[in-house]
């Protein structure tokens, strides 16, 4: 039998890739973090501080036990800030793209510190399991195919039914500061990534008018 003739490199997808082609989890969680996360904010051609809202609004939804209805959450808080509160108007793509802070990679560790957290503030020390125990449950509840409008309310009842009140506790403290801690530093960055556009901007100017002077 002659063997199969393999894909020429450039044609390598990364589903038809070999295994040797494919990139280890550290290099794609980097390049998610980068191209879903940071790329959308320093792409943004609005003012830092509007921007620097998506960021917080998107965290504040991520923050939470609601995976399924991030985006409608955040689609939602948008939606009552335009009405209510304009002057906190956010970027409404980047405040979705933060949703994915919590993804198949990190909903684990991260669920399983807000239910940790929420046992200790609720003094409820003796019910505090481990986490062997709690990401094999959260991946048989998660593993279930549903359509699109079924996940927006099961996955989070499942995950309210099974862990209860200490879960959605344990997250509000997580969801406060990492918002604030997300907006001070995406503004941060924000703004320095403002300023040596500028600068390069500058540059060039000063460039071309030197050229024309000679």
């Amino acid at each position: 039998m002659a063997p199969q003739n393999s894909p020429p490199e450039s044609e390598v997808t990364p589903e038809t890739a070999p295994a040797t082609h494919r990139r280890p989890l550290t290099t794609r969680l980097r390049y998610m973090v980068l191209y879903r996360l940071v790329v959308p904010i320093l792409r943004s051609k609005h003012p830092p501080e509007y921007t620097a809202r998506g960021v917080l609004f998107g965290l504040l939804a991520a923050l939470t036990p609601t995976v399924g209805v991030q985006m409608v959450i955040v689609l939602g808080m948008w939606a009552l800030v335009r009405a209510f509160r304009p002057a906190w108007d956010f970027n409404l793509i980047v405040g979705c793209a933060w949703t994915w802070v919590t993804n198949i990679f990190t909903l684990p560790p991260v669920y399983f510190v807000f239910l940790v957290t929420g046992r200790v503030m609720l003094g409820q020390w003796d019910d505090i399991g481990g986490y062997g125990e709690f990401s094999g449950q959260l991946a048989d509840m998660l593993s279930s195919r549903l359509g699109f409008f079924e996940s927006l309310w099961l996955y989070t009842a499942e995950l309210f039914r099974v862990w209860g009140l200490p879960m959605f506790v344990g997250s509000i403290p997580w969801a406060i500061f990492g918002s604030w801690a997300g907006y001070r530093w995406s503004l941060g960055l924000l703004r320095r990534f403002d300023t040596r556009r500028q600068n390069r901007a500058a540059r060039r100017r000063e460039a071309r008018r030197q050229a024309g002077e000679t």
